[in-house]
């Protein structure tokens, strides 16, 4: 029953950083080479026309253009860069 509880502060505050994934750029918005449009894990979305893949799956644009959002096949999508 000897138990000290009360303090709360010595146990708690252990989190970890955020790791920010998600789409960085949306379709119809313009971008620069080499600007990131995608963190993500594994490939949700596919790399399409004009864009690069890096080894942790973000995708990159490769020239100056617009985004847009495709579809691969049934299920998949892809993500392209166009010059604008």
């Amino acid at each position: 029953m000897a138990h000290k509880k009360g303090q709360g502060s010595s146990r708690n505050g252990r989190d970890s950083n955020s790791q920010r994934r998600g789409i960085k750029v949306f379709a119809g918005q313009k971008i620069n080479a080499g600007s990131i449009i995608v963190r993500q894990v594994g490939t949700k979305i596919h790399p399409g026309n004009n864009v690069g893949l890096g080894k942790d799956f973000t995708i990159f644009s490769l020239i100056n253009g617009v985004v847009k959002y495709e579809r691969l096949d049934k299920t998949r999508k892809k993500v392209s860069v166009y010059a604008s």
